[in-house]
């Protein structure tokens, strides 16, 4: 199998240049499969199936080209089959501050209010408070109680620690249904950031039952100026054009892989800049303060349906202190960067960054969707 593409069963989405719209994909014998017919239009029809891996397994249909032939394409092109988020109907969620050292980083963001000159000073005022107490502890224990207690005696409360290590996590609204972007895509910056980050992210992908049938990989991008000014600016700070990036495929629950996997997933992270730059860094899902299945409990249930289901970012342990150009400023991102994210059991998410207002327009939305299905009599 291509280095992009993991093994196992696998669901998607690629724009089929022959229909002029998106078709729901797996992969076999090194070739993309479409699989789309009336009774699963959608990657949402698959994910609330019953056993949406033993339909995909069976599932027959056309081959549109090969994994190498489909990921060369140029992504945007209406003309060229290529790999679109495999997302549809979905709802699009995210979870912050859910590792508990990341979390300081948020604190230093909201401290410095947005200024990257003051962070390397605060960042040692917090390490001098805290140390290394922040290992393996869990969100809502009392040993995170008291550490909160400590660093809010220090002058040093923040609303990151409410949700950081306290009992109830921070759930967000990250793109809108059928924004995000996939592999190949341009990824967007909102012009007026100048202090920003990737974040790497296992991405669940969870039923309206509430049910997790599967997972894949996302780009959270980050704005820590315009978040660090004001945490109401979260919506500004997370939701542009662009700014959503998810793939490159859904692998489904089955024998081979489970939420146990995600559990001790390695996730890898390498930004390549036009100016030769190269940084690489990981999160590891093992250091996680909440358990993802509590994460989907917090979003999903009595308390808020999700009709289509969700695809759910479980946060990152990434939080980036190397300087690029000025000495205690940290990293930001350059125009060019090319961001990719991996772990060998979901593939390689790459993304290139721009600004938002330089990526291609989002213009194909549910209503556009509708009425593309309803021309190929697939509804």
């Amino acid at each position: 199998m291509n280095s992009l593409i993991p093994d196992g069963c696998l669901v998607g989405r690629v724009w089929n240049s022959a229909a002029q719209g998106p078709s729901v994909v797996t992969v076999r014998d090194g070739q993309f499969v479409d699989i789309t017919n009336r009774s699963a239009s959608t990657v949402r029809d698959i994910c609330e199936m019953d056993d949406p891996d033993a339909y995909v397994r069976g599932a027959d249909g056309p081959v549109l080209g090969s994994v190498e032939q489909i990921l060369a394409a140029t992504v945007g092109d209406s003309n060229q089959t290529h790999l679109l988020a495999p997302c549809d109907l979905q709802a699009v969620k995210a979870c912050g501050v859910t590792f508990a050292n990341s979390m300081v980083e948020r604190v230093i963001e909201e401290q410095a209010a947005g200024d990257p000159t003051k962070a390397e000073g605060i960042r040692q005022r917090v390490q001098a408070v805290i140390g290394d107490s922040l290992s393996n502890i869990r969100a809502g224990s009392e040993e995170a109680a008291q550490i909160k207690k400590a660093l809010i005696a220090e002058g040093m409360w923040s609303q990151y620690l409410e949700v950081g290590i306290g009992p109830d996590a921070e759930v967000f609204s990250k793109a809108q249904t059928l924004s995000s972007v996939g592999t190949g895509a341009d990824v967007g910056l909102h012009p007026i950031s100048s202090w920003n980050n990737p974040e790497p992210e296992v991405v669940l992908t969870v039923s309206s039952k509430g049910r997790i049938v599967g997972a894949t990989l996302g780009n959270d991008v980050n704005l820590r100026d315009v978040e660090g000014r004001s945490a109401l600016l979260l919506g500004k700070a997370k939701d542009n054009n662009a700014s959503c990036a998810i793939g490159p495929l859904i692998r489904l629950f089955d024998d081979s892989y489970t939420l146990d996997d995600v559990r001790s997933a390695e996730l890898d992270l390498r930004v390549e800049g036009t100016d030769g730059f190269v940084m690489d860094g990981a999160s590891s899902m093992s250091q996680i303060s909440r358990d993802p299945a509590d994460l989907v409990a917090q979003t999903i249930g009595r308390h808020h349906q999700y009709p289509d289901g969700l695809l759910l970012f479980l946060g990152t342990l990434f939080a980036p202190t190397q300087d690029r150009d000025v000495p205690g400023e940290g990293f930001t991102h350059k125009i060019g960067d090319v961001v990719t994210i991996s772990t060998p059991a979901l593939g390689a998410l790459a993304n290139t960054v721009r600004l938002s207002t330089e990526c291609a327009e989002w213009t194909f939305g549910v209503s556009h969707l509708m009425r593309n299905l309803a021309a190929r009599d697939l509804l």
